[in-house]
């Protein structure tokens, strides 16, 4: 090594420019939209990057994350970097098993009110609490409940490449909340699902042996009771065309136009 060493460093790699990359949709500030998603983020933020939580947020909004696909218990995604082959991208989190989703359903179809909520494509307020009530954490803790992995040269761990895919992550939530729980080990039809056998008195543990609901005849001093009073109502937190995404596809239209764009910018006038 030569003795006039000054401490000079090459300058950082650029990453390669995309074409279609999946961006994220703020431009500045706070990614987050909604209480759920911001609450996602504290996560990331607890882990104290630095620099590359800048860089990372960088990376979404220029379009560098090129596909993102989650599933229960793993985030996997393709990052363009500085280098021509793009970055792979794994987040795992442990996904609740069978028993557990059946104590949640359980929990949950006791109150209509968190049915009607997440049915409209929201997240109620207080879902956290419950299922922490049942030792079951609904969003990571701390960095060492993620196991996160990227194919990138960066020794760091989160790198810049996992952050983005952090912040991109935090959109699709604010976009669909059911996707928290698909993480989680259970997609928006199976507990809806799970919701609706349990409030109608099949058994859902079992399902090649349900039990069949109680007959009318013996619950009819019970039927028209409200089984708890319901909440007051706040501000909504989603868009309020939320529903909209929520709709299953219908092959219908209205002068060519599909039938639930039609109806979107009715519920866009109709918000408080």
């Amino acid at each position: 090594m030569s003795g006039n060493w000054s401490g000079w460093y090459p300058p950082p790699s650029r990453p390669i420019a995309v074409d279609g990359g999946l961006k994220a949709r703020s431009k500045r500030g706070a990614i987050a939209q909604t209480w759920w998603s911001e609450r996602f983020i504290e996560v990331l933020e607890s882990f104290h990057l630095g620099a590359r939580l800048s860089r990372g947020r960088n990376y979404a909004r220029r379009g560098q994350v090129l596909s993102l696909e989650i599933a229960p218990g793993v985030v996997i995604a393709s990052v363009q970097g500085s280098r021509r082959k793009p970055y792979r991208v794994r987040l795992g989190l442990n996904s609740f098993g069978k028993a557990d989703w059946q104590r949640v359903a359980t929990a949950l179809a006791k109150d209509a009110w968190y049915a009607a909520k997440l049915l409209s494509g929201e997240m109620p307020e207080d879902i956290e609490e419950l299922f922490n009530s049942l030792e079951l954490p609904l969003f990571p803790t701390s960095a060492a409940e993620l196991s996160m992995d990227c194919s990138c040269p960066d020794w760091s761990v989160p790198c810049k490449h996992i952050a983005a895919v952090f912040y991109l992550l935090a959109e699709q939530f604010d976009d669909d909340p059911f996707k928290i729980l698909e993480w989680r080990g259970r997609d928006r039809e199976s507990l809806l699902g799970s919701l609706a056998a349990i409030r109608t008195g099949v058994a859902v543990a079992d399902q090649d042996h349900a039990v069949p609901p109680a007959p009318l005849s013996v619950s009819l001093d019970s039927f028209y009771v409200m089984p708890a009073a319901l909440p007051r109502l706040g501000a909504p937190t989603g868009a309020p065309d939320a529903l909209c995404d929520q709709l299953p596809a219908v092959d219908l239209a209205v002068r060519g136009r599909p039938l639930v764009e039609c109806l979107r910018p009715i519920y866009q006038v109709l918000s408080p």
